[in-house]
């Protein structure tokens, strides 16, 4: 390892901490840059891994050329194969121009893929493509065009499990997987955690204009047993809050525990019964979505039963007649038998209509609370979506989703 060049892409780039895996991966950026090579970033969510492809474009022959960064996640998915291959005039409804993408634009430099594995599957084949020889099709095109780019991609999922479940190409996981950059998690960095969390609260004491934060032993060893489910993103937000908050500027370990959040099992609040489905939410917001969303299903599932009971239930009456004193025995008056018998009673259950409806109204109301509450957040945000996803509390992807799904302009 050349410590000297390693030491002075860290400063470059205001990256801090000595961990030794963090090291080796800020080498192997290096090392590989000279090269054409794909390179896979792998690593927690805020972790850092924005980072290294700037490295390897800095340090590359490429670093005269473009740079661009696109974060796959945040594309919907009717759109990506436009935003980065490009579409001709006409080829689908809006395309009243013809647009270059991504690959066109970044033709002699390097594209950075973050959340690639959140592409389609049909888009995953389209790259597969520009890795095995450059060449791809703008959306409505038969014509071939090529490309020079230099690849990097990075991911937070496990690609062998997604590959497992049939939600990512194993040929491409092999092109991109040629040379593996793996960022270590805060967790595991040791005095880094201590290192990152004083150099946030120099820059916010010089920010807010506020004495720096000073820790004690006990403060610094609470910081390194932590977990960090939400790594660097997280220290930096505690930082900020103890430099705003916290009036003595000496904080203990008991002043800082008040600050870190309780710690769940897995670093993920998880419902009963998903962890097969390996659903993961971004924030408590995005989880009351869900549960909404199963209360609905829920909901829209029992009207369904309660109208077949309904249905069921007159249908038996064109073929029972009881009489009127309830214990006596019901008179068959046709040669059919009913599937079930019910007991003759004075108070019977009967699923109204106007019940049907009432949980009808339910289910509307569960979409209305929804779509007003996205109407009034990308109101409040002029129309900005990244912003009014950043209120939200939800990922850009799930609002785009909700957006169609509602027909919102």
């Amino acid at each position: 390892m050349n410590t000297t060049e390693v030491q002075k892409v860290k400063q470059q780039f205001g990256i801090i901490g000595n961990d030794p895996a963090l090291m080796r991966a800020i080498d192997t950026a290096i090392q590989v840059a000279h090269t054409d090579l794909t390179v896979l970033i792998t690593g927690e969510s805020g972790v850092g891994k924005e980072f290294f492809p700037k490295i390897i474009h800095t340090n590359s022959v490429r670093k005269h050329g473009k740079y661009i960064a696109v974060n796959c996640g945040a594309i919907p998915e009717g759109t990506i194969d436009s935003e980065l291959f490009g579409h001709v005039k006409g080829a689908f409804t809006g395309a009243v121009n013809e647009r270059k993408g991504y690959f066109s634009e970044a033709n002699g430099g390097t594209i950075f893929l973050d959340e690639v594995a959140e592409l389609p599957m049909s888009t995953q084949a389209r790259l597969l493509r520009v890795l095995e020889n450059g060449e791809f099709l703008r959306v409505g095109s038969s014509e071939v065009e090529k490309t020079d780019v230099r690849i990097v991609c990075a991911t937070n999922v496990n690609l062998v499990e997604a590959i497992a479940d049939g939600r990512f190409r194993e040929d491409l996981y092999y092109r991109l997987n040629t040379v593996p950059v793996t960022v270590p998690p805060l967790r595991k960095r040791g005095e880094d955690v201590v290192l990152l969390f004083m150099k946030f609260c120099m820059d916010f004491a010089a920010k807010y204009k506020v004495p720096k934060v000073q820790l004690d032993a006990g403060a610094k060893s609470a910081l390194m047993d932590y977990s960090w489910p939400g790594n660097i993103r997280q220290l930096k937000n505690i930082a900020e809050q103890v430099s705003i908050l916290e009036l003595n500027r000496d904080v203990n370990a008991d002043v800082l525990s008040h600050y870190l959040p309780k710690e769940h099992k897995n670093n993920l609040p998880m419902f009963a019964g998903q962890a097969a489905d390996r659903k993961t939410f971004e924030s408590e917001r995005e989880i009351l979505y869900s549960v909404l969303f199963d209360m609905r299903r829920d909901i829209t599932e029992l009207k369904k039963q309660l109208e077949a009971l309904h249905a069921s239930r007159k249908e038996h009456e064109h073929d029972v007649s009881y009489y009127a004193d309830a214990r006596e025995v019901p008179v068959v008056q046709h040669p059919v038998q009913p599937a079930y018998h019910l007991p003759v009673q004075q108070e019977r259950f009967e699923p109204s209509a106007s019940l049907i409806d009432e949980y009808v109204e339910e289910t509307l109301s569960l979409d209305d609370v929804e779509k007003k509450t996205i109407l009034l957040a990308l109101e409040r945000n002029k129309g900005k979506r990244r912003n009014a996803a950043k209120e939200l509390n939800i990922s850009e992807r799930t609002l785009y989703r909700k957006i169609k799904e509602y027909g919102i302009e």
